[in-house]
Order: C-alpha cells, then sequence, then structure tokens
C-alpha cells in the first residue's frame, strides 16, 4: 500500500496555470494522495491565461505537514505581498519536497529559501536570480538542491513533478505515472529553447517579457529596500 501523501499548490489571483499543472497532474492523478490548492481564502481566483481556479484550502487552515509545497509563477502584487512570502516559507521549511516552476522560483528566493542554493527558472527572467541569493544553474532543465527543485516552465513542470515522484514513492511509480500521463513531449517547431530558436527569435521573446522582467526587478528592488530598513 502507498504512504499517503499530501500536496500543497499556490493558487492566486494571475498565477501560471502552466507552472502548476505538472505537480496538479502528476500527484492529482496518484492514489492516496490529499491534494490542496492553497490560497489566502476560498474565494475564487483567476490564473493566467485566464483559467478561473477555487482554492480548497486557506493559508490557515493547511496541514502542519506537506510532502510536496509546489509554486509557479504569480503576478507582482502577490510577490511582493508579505503575507503570501511568509505563508510560503513557513510551509517549506515544514515540506519534504518544494518545487518552483518559472517565476514561482523567486516566491522561494523571497521566503529566504534559495540563498546559496542552485537553481534555475524561465530565461527570461534567469540573471535576476543573483537577487534572491540563488546561484544560477542554467535553464531548461531540472535543479535539485536538497529538498528545493526548480525548472522552466511547461515541460519543466511536469518533469519537476515526476522526479519528486520517484523521490517519494520509487522509480517504479514514477515511470508508470509518466506512461499513464503518456508524457512524451515532441516539440512540432524545435524552437523552445533559445539554444534551438537562435538568437533572433530569442531577442524577440525576450523583449514581448521585458515588461515581466521589469515588475519583478521592481519587487525585488523593493524587497531590497524593506529588508535594509
Amino acid at each position: 500500500m502507498s504512504e499517503r501523501l499530501t500536496v500543497g499548490i499556490l493558487v492566486s489571483p494571475g498565477y501560471v496555470v502552466a507552472d502548476i499543472i505538472g505537480p496538479q497532474t502528476v500527484f492529482g492523478m496518484q492514489p492516496d494522495v490529499d491534494l490542496h490548492l492553497l490560497w489566502k481564502d476560498t474565494g475564487p481566483v483567476v490564473g493566467a491565461p485566464a483559467f478561473p481556479t477555487v482554492p480548497t484550502t486557506r493559508f490557515a487552515d493547511c496541514p502542519e505537514e506537506l510532502d510536496v509545497l509546489a509554486v509557479g509563477a504569480v503576478g507582482s502584487e502577490v510577490l511582493g505581498d508579505p503575507e503570501v512570502i511568509e505563508f510560503f516559507g513557513q510551509a517549506a521549511r515544514r515540506a519534504r519536497h518544494v518545487i518552483a516552476i518559472c517565476g514561482g522560483t523567486f516566491v522561494a528566493g523571497l521566503a529566504g529559501l534559495l540563498t546559496n542554493r542552485r537553481a534555475t527558472t524561465n530565461f527570461h527572467l534567469a540573471d535576476l536570480l543573483p537577487r534572491v541569493g540563488a546561484i544560477p544553474a542554467g535553464t531548461g532543465i531540472v535543479v535539485r538542491d536538497g529538498d528545493i527543485w526548480t525548472a522552466g516552465p511547461v515541460t519543466g513542470s511536469y518533469e519537476a513533478a515526476l522526479l519528486v515522484l520517484a523521490e517519494l514513492r520509487g522509480i517504479e511509480a514514477a515511470r508508470r505515472a509518466e506512461l499513464d500521463l503518456e508524457f512524451a513531449p515532441k516539440p512540432p517547431f524545435g524552437t523552445g529553447s533559445p539554444a534551438l530558436a537562435g538568437p533572433e527569435l530569442t531577442a524577440e521573446s525576450v523583449a514581448a517579457f521585458s515588461g515581466w522582467h521589469e515588475e519583478l526587478a521592481a519587487v525585488l528592488d523593493r524587497a531590497e529596500v524593506a529588508a535594509r530598513a
């Protein structure tokens, strides 16, 4: 019989659905898993792109012990909310494994979890990792440092979740989950990373996401000012 697992996933106004769908699917399809969608309250929130979501568990009711705590990118208002960062840091320090995907890496970083740890995020934001104390470890991969797993979006979300499942229930369980999900990515256009896309297309993508980069940099600026106060 499988060990019962308790999994928490942070959702919020503006959370990026693609970043948390891997943990939600991989663990949600496993037997004997209690899965909690965590937010301040249980009123509906809208993820991005437009994806209405109903949190299941308030921060105040989060289980004391989590086997997995997962987070993806969130909006700048949420990232700059001390209540969210404090909750995440406390829950993460009690969790066996933390999965931070894409911009979610900065939630973990602002919570003080990445100081002198190797980490990654999506390529648009990777240059900001040292500002939360992290050691950049490249992009397009899953990076593990102790009990913290970081990755870029979409496929990284699934890959990190499958690797954590293997830690908790063994490789055979993870192999079966990968098959059940038919997780065998075959990008149709072969442009899913800067190395594959080339400099011109990569520059277009970086420019398109420059506003997000600026918003995150501003949040980090405010966090640094608050820390010095």
